[in-house]
């Protein structure tokens, strides 16, 4: 079943987002180590967030840099599975990064999916801006995706 509307039936019930979570976490193990959780989820766009906690705190007891890498990535990952028709398939290629401010308190990061160029092979960079419970960007990533068609059965066999 496809992504999206594997979240659209969980999202319908309490805690249904938070358990979609988890599932996306199960497929990638390393997301658990942030415990994220899906606020929405459509058709090219995303938004998650992270609680500032001990585990994902750094020495000076901000949000540590990677921890918000790892939610961009999941981001970016979780709307382009859910969005890419099943043609085509995706791998990440590159991600570049800036750190804006120090990060405390919850996390919320949103991902938005730009137009594909046709079906051919491509790099697609998705934005994640990750922003503070005062709404300030704490921290950017421009994650590259490289999109290609998935190979036909008679080419796999």
């Amino acid at each position: 079943m496809n992504a999206l509307k594997l979240y659209q039936q969980f999202s319908r019930y309490p805690l249904g987002r938070w358990l979609f979570s988890r599932l996306v976490c199960f497929k990638a193990p390393y997301f658990g180590s942030i415990s994220p959780t899906i606020e929405s989820l459509e058709p090219g766009r995303i938004v998650a967030t992270i609680a500032h906690r001990r585990r994902v705190q750094n020495h000076i007891g901000t949000v540590h840099a990677i921890a918000l890498c790892n939610l961009a990535e999941f981001c970016a990952g979780t709307v382009i599975e859910a969005s890419l028709p099943k043609h085509l398939r995706w791998i990440p290629k590159g991600m570049t990064v800036r750190y804006l401010k120090k990060a405390a308190g919850t996390m919320r990061a949103e991902g938005v999916l730009p137009a594909l160029q046709g079906d051919g092979p491509q790099d697609v960079v998705i934005l994640v801006p990750i922003r503070d419970p005062n709404g300030q960007v704490v921290f950017e990533a421009d994650i590259t995706m490289y999109v290609t068609p998935r190979p036909s059965k008679s080419q796999s066999a």
